[in-house]
């Protein structure tokens, strides 16, 4: 697929659960936070709201991973009740 069908996809999709592959053979779940024309940041299962700044875990390593939109090779909506 190209990138502007995986961005659009993308963007139709924030708020819902995905598993997304990419070329490297990485598997990324989680919930699409938002979307750029380059990327696209889910928030990993598994983690409440926290508060805080930096250094509070708020938003530290893994609190919006940012996946590029070239690097995924396959993207799956994933329904709530299998997380």
């Amino acid at each position: 697929m190209s990138i502007s069908r995986y961005y659009n996809m993308c963007n139709r999709g924030i708020g819902r659960a995905v598993q997304i592959r990419t070329h490297d053979g990485r598997v990324h779940r989680g919930i699409i936070e938002r979307v750029t024309p380059s990327r696209v940041f889910l928030r990993p299962f598994g983690r409440g709201r926290s508060y805080g700044g930096f250094g509070y875990g708020g938003f530290g390593f893994g609190f919006a991973a940012g996946i590029a939109l070239a690097a995924i090779a396959a993207i799956i909506f994933i329904p709530f009740f299998w997380w």
